[in-house]
């Protein structure tokens, strides 16, 4: 059997993906991006223009230090000006002293921007393509050359667009990578013009896509199609205006979808991992829909799904989601059927076996929450403890008796601070009453309400709230809308959910905060630590006696 067709993947997403207008990466956050990019097993990562900025300079210099292993760096520019020899281009000697073994230069390949932007002879600008490429073949192991616009430039002037190409290959390009640069051009045309640019050079080609459409995956596997060998594109999609192709989605549909060999498939795992990282040092809430790896991509909500996925997982699955380093979720909803109970039942380990015919109950319950705004999708803690309640299982680890926050502004310059006081009664039947100082009062209640629980059970101590979100969920009712509450807390080992709805925001997240107590007890299963009552007085005289 033959070997599965290897395309070769070039990652931008240190270089085109920091043009996004919300990604800003340091050197540090490059060269650790790209240390993963080259775990996964990419081939390419351009790691910047070191004739633009300091910034991308300082990455080849740092990146020469790091341990790659597989993928080879390139240093990516522009081809030379007009009336200056390639030898004398600042840009292109910039090129050089990064020292990397591959150069990426972009040049026109539309004669509108031969006209307008270069503002020379068409002839001049294939001398100033064939004098580039030349130029960087002394010194540079591969030299790819970026045919911007090569698909406007082809569906406007075919005869131009191609004679680019074919001044490039002439000069001993390594590849040419046609480039959808305004992302305006659909599958059918790709392809198309793919076909015509391999009927016209030697050298390999790839393709680089934009995703002004919301076709630049489909464009990028049309175009492999047609016979392209490399697809350039960053993680997560990340670019200029509506981003680049997605390689996470690339890499699924072509080595999961078509049998390429894109990475080595026990690295595959390691996709949504590699999304993960780029969003957190891109400061980017994942999207939680996004395909293959997002958080959403293998969720299932109605009832009927979920019985179907308990019976064979690809009656609601197009994939096994592990081997992408995802993972399969159960949701709850009034949409929920009693295999959502049971799924959910077994994943936290709960023998429902005697206690089945409380399911009805459970799910009666969820939906009457669910009616009344409570969401359980990002709140699986919360539903764990329902779940107990209803079962009868639950154990409660202290009661609570009251809370009262203070919020005070002292003057004008001064912030703002929030003092809580909580008063509980303990498991050993003694109430306490602890206060706390915060920078708001939900974070002064949650310091309270950890400093009375604390005594009794120390494991509180690692935990910590990592997200919190409010959502008004009445826009007419105004400052007197309810509102959900959702809380993330983790204590090192585990990141769990909760929520807490009520008309008074103060009151949802102090539900929402108990219950990531009590989830965190419950896990722990530990045994409170009771101190010594002391005796009254009284009692004490009467005992001497």
């Amino acid at each position: 059997m033959a070997e599965p067709k290897h395309i070769q993947i070039y990652d931008t997403t240190l270089r085109d993906g920091c043009q996004s207008e919300d990604v800003s990466l340091n050197t540090e956050d490059k060269v650790t991006i790209a240390q993963h990019l080259d775990g996964l097993g990419i081939d390419y990562i351009e790691g910047g223009w070191p004739g633009s900025n300091e910034r991308d300079a300082a990455f080849f210099k740092a990146i020469k230090k790091a341990r790659i292993r597989h993928a080879k760096i390139a240093a990516f520019g522009s081809t030379r000006r007009a009336g200056v020899r390639a030898a004398a281009d600042r840009n292109l000697q910039l090129l050089l002293r990064a020292e990397t073994p591959v150069a990426t230069v972009v040049g026109k390949t539309w004669d509108l921007h031969v006209r307008e932007a270069l503002r020379i002879p068409n002839s001049e600008n294939l001398e100033i393509l064939h004098d580039t490429i030349a130029f960087l073949k002394k010194h540079f192991d591969e030299v790819i050359f970026d045919a911007e616009h090569f698909f406007d430039g082809y569906r406007a002037n075919p005869e131009y667009a191609l004679a680019c190409l074919k001044a490039t290959d002439d000069a001993g390009v390594t590849l040419i990578a046609l480039c959808d640069t305004n992302g305006g051009r659909l599958p059918h045309e790709v392809a198309a013009a793919v076909a015509a640019a391999r009927d016209t050079v030697d050298c390999p080609v790839g393709i680089h896509c934009h995703n002004d459409c919301e076709v630049a995956v489909a464009n990028s596997i049309a175009a492999v199609e047609a016979g392209a060998v490399q697809v350039q594109g960053t993680i997560n999609g990340v670019g200029e205006r509506c981003g680049n192709a997605n390689l996470v989605s690339i890499i699924g549909n072509l080595q999961l979808k078509l049998s390429y060999n894109c990475v080595p498939p026990a690295k595959i795992r390691t996709l949504r991992e590699v999304s993960t990282l780029v969003y957190e040092l891109a400061n980017i809430t994942p999207f939680a829909r996004q395909a293959y790896v997002g958080r959403s991509a293998f969720a299932h909500k109605a009832g009927l799904h979920v019985s179907g996925i308990q019976r064979n997982a690809r009656t609601y699955e197009h994939i096994d989601p592990a081997l992408v380093g995802n993972d399969r979720r159960v949701l709850l909803s009034e949409l929920s059927g009693r295999a959502n109970i049971a799924y959910k039942a077994r994943e936290f380990g709960i023998d429902i076996g005697a206690a089945d015919g409380k399911i009805p109950v459970l799910l009666d319950e969820l939906k009457r929450l669910e009616s009344e705004g409570y969401v359980f999708d990002g709140a699986d803690a919360s539903f764990e403890l329902l779940m107990l309640r209803t079962l009868g299982r639950a154990r409660e680890h202290f009661n609570f008796v009251s809370f009262r926050v203070f919020d005070d502004k002292w003057h004008e310059d001064q912030a703002p601070f929030s003092e809580a006081v909580v008063v509980i009664e303990g498991p050993d039947g003694v109430r306490t009453r602890n206060s706390a100082i915060g920078n708001g009062p939900i974070n002064a209640l949650d310091s309270a309400l950890r400093k009375a629980l604390a005594p009794y059970y120390p494991s509180l101590e690692t935990m910590e709230l990592t997200d919190y979100k409010v959502r008004v969920l009445e826009g007419g009712a105004g400052t007197g809308a309810r509102v959900r509450v959702l809380i993330e807390s983790t204590d090192g080992t585990r990141r769990w959910g909760t929520v807490g709805l009520s008309s008074n925001v103060v009151e949802a997240s102090w539900q929402a905060l108990v219950d990531s107590v009590e989830y965190k007890l419950h896990k722990d299963n530990l045994k409170p630590r009771l101190k010594a009552v002391p005796k009254p007085n009284g009692a004490r005289a009467r005992a001497r006696a």
